[in-house]
């Protein structure tokens, strides 16, 4: 059986030992980006490779193309090779708890076309509950480097510019996955320029989650993200490509394909002062 989307806890404790399976952590924290590799080394899911996402989950900065660009495909095919997984890889992703840095795990390896790819459901913090196995330490296995191919990507990445020419809104929807008083432009703890992208709904990415970290129902994930507008022209973005990935994931989960990201998001976007801005 191949998974795309979710897998529970116990079938990946059935899989732990399965050389087809590669388990990856995403943990980590955008205040102090050395606290995923502490809490890598502290306790993993046995077996699974860690993905800093400072390095391995972004792209060089310019100062331009946003706080976490894309990475170049080849150097993120060349990194899941090191880590042993090929085109036959069942590939699984998790981070703490509500899937956002796992979620852009799944949307990079989906760039590079592998549609086998998917999320621990409830992330590590559900495995410790579950009085699952568990690894200490820093990652001594001996990894059989493999060649991790790069096909058509299975998502839309659209760019500034393509969002720019759609002043109207007549193609695309841009969906905010911030806090509604970053959204608004009340705050901006991070980003030099406060406020969205012109004619932008707010989702904030933490409404996908139930309280424990499961992903909420598709039922419920398809009604609310429909209302939104039609699937085919919702553009997901945050501040800088991370939880805009959850707001992807979880509108696939929910059975509306063909998604879109906007993967340099409000940070690149607010980069440059001739792009509008729009407030409240």
């Amino acid at each position: 059986m191949e998974y795309e989307l979710l897998v529970d806890i116990e079938t990946l404790r059935s899989r732990l030992h399965d050389p087809a399976w590669v388990v990856i952590d995403c943990r980590h924290s955008l205040a102090n980006f050395a606290a995923g590799r502490a809490a890598y080394e502290e306790a993993h899911v046995p077996g699974a490779a860690f993905a800093d996402v400072e390095r391995d989950l972004s792209g060089e900065k310019t100062g331009r193309n946003g706080r976490h660009p894309l990475p170049d495909r080849a150097d993120f095919a060349a990194f899941l090779g090191r880590i042993g997984a090929d085109e036959r890889s069942q590939i699984v992703a998790y981070d703490e708890g509500a899937g956002m840095f796992a979620a852009r795990c799944w949307m990079l390896v989906r760039n590079l076309g592998h549609a086998r790819v998917a999320i621990l459901d409830g992330g590590f913090a559900a495995w410790e509950r579950s009085g699952a196995p568990i690894e200490r330490g820093v990652d001594r296995r001996a990894r059989i480097a493999r060649r991790f191919p790069i096909a058509e990507p299975l998502d839309v990445v659209v760019t500034a510019n393509e969002l720019l020419r759609d002043g109207d809104g007549a193609e695309f929807q841009p969906v905010d996955a911030r806090a509604p008083e970053r959204f608004r432009g009340e705050v901006e703890p991070i980003d030099p320029v406060a406020g969205h992208i012109p004619g932008a709904k707010n989702r904030p990415y933490g409404t996908n989650y139930r309280s424990d970290g499961h992903l909420r129902s598709p039922r419920e994930l398809r009604a609310e993200f429909e209302a939104l507008g039609e699937a085919d022209r919702l553009v997901h973005y945050c501040g800088s490509g991370i939880s805009a990935a959850a707001n992807l994931f979880a509108a696939t989960a929910a059975g509306l394909r063909g998604g879109r990201i906007y993967a340099g998001s409000w940070s690149e976007w607010c980069a440059d002062p001739a792009r509008p801005v729009e407030r409240g």
